[in-house]
């Protein structure tokens, strides 16, 4: 099925869905996936991005995500300026990730709050974007859905306890994606849900021992 969204394209500010639109989502879902605004920020840009994103306007709209501004939100026209005002430090970097990496790839190294991550993704057309690795694990992320990150130790019984709180809670499972770096190492849990997860399910699951990492990423589609 064809919609009318997929015809018409995004509202927003500049020239390009995948260049300006899709961008700043990307700088939306990289902050999310931080918990916060950066106070420091690189950004390296792959293909299509590196070779004509400045005179479409794709720094200033990554800033700007980065900033939480959203792609019709006229003050990403001043996205630098605001950057300085809250003290959000950025550089950006050109570089050739193989041929295999979409055209419009961003990767973003972020620090701030005391945390720090790295989100690689890209713009894929209309303004829709795909975030497609989090510190090195492989995850499959849009942005359109309430999102749960969580760094564990690989042992029996955690995603049980994880979706039993969820449905004590009363919040449902779009997608569950796991990934682990080897048997009883570390796993990466990616789990959707359509309702925001609320903060005494967070709490609950970052009482576990066998928790590394939590993070909340709030739904930033329209």
């Amino acid at each position: 099925m064809v919609h009318l969204f997929d015809i018409l394209g995004p509202v927003m500010v500049g020239p390009s869905s995948s260049h300006t639109a899709g961008a700043c989502r990307l700088g939306q879902m990289a902050r999310a996936i931080l918990g916060g605004t950066p106070t420091q920020a690189r950004v390296e840009l792959h293909g299509s991005f590196a070779a004509t994103g400045e005179g479409h306007g794709t720094h200033r709209a990554i800033v700007g995500g980065l900033l939480g501004l959203a792609p019709d939100d006229l003050r990403l026209r001043d996205a630098y300026a605001l950057a300085d005002e809250a003290g959000m430090d950025y550089t950006f970097e050109r570089v050739d990730l193989g041929e295999d990496a979409h055209p419009n790839t961003a990767v973003f190294k972020l620090e701030g709050g005391g945390e720090d991550v790295e989100v690689r993704g890209a713009s894929v057309g209309g303004g829709r974007i795909q975030v497609t690795e989090i510190d090195g694990f492989a995850v499959d992320l849009g942005g359109d859905h309430h999102t749960l990150v969580l760094v564990a130790d690989d042992r029996p019984g955690t995603i049980a306890r994880v979706t039993s709180l969820f449905a004590e809670h009363d919040v449902n499972v779009a997608t569950m994606r796991v990934d682990r770096t080897g048997r009883r190492k570390h796993a990466l849990m990616t789990i959707e849900t359509d309702e925001a997860v609320p903060e005494l399910a967070a709490e609950a699951i970052r009482a576990e021992p066998w928790l590394h990492v939590l993070r909340r990423v709030e739904r930033i589609a329209d």
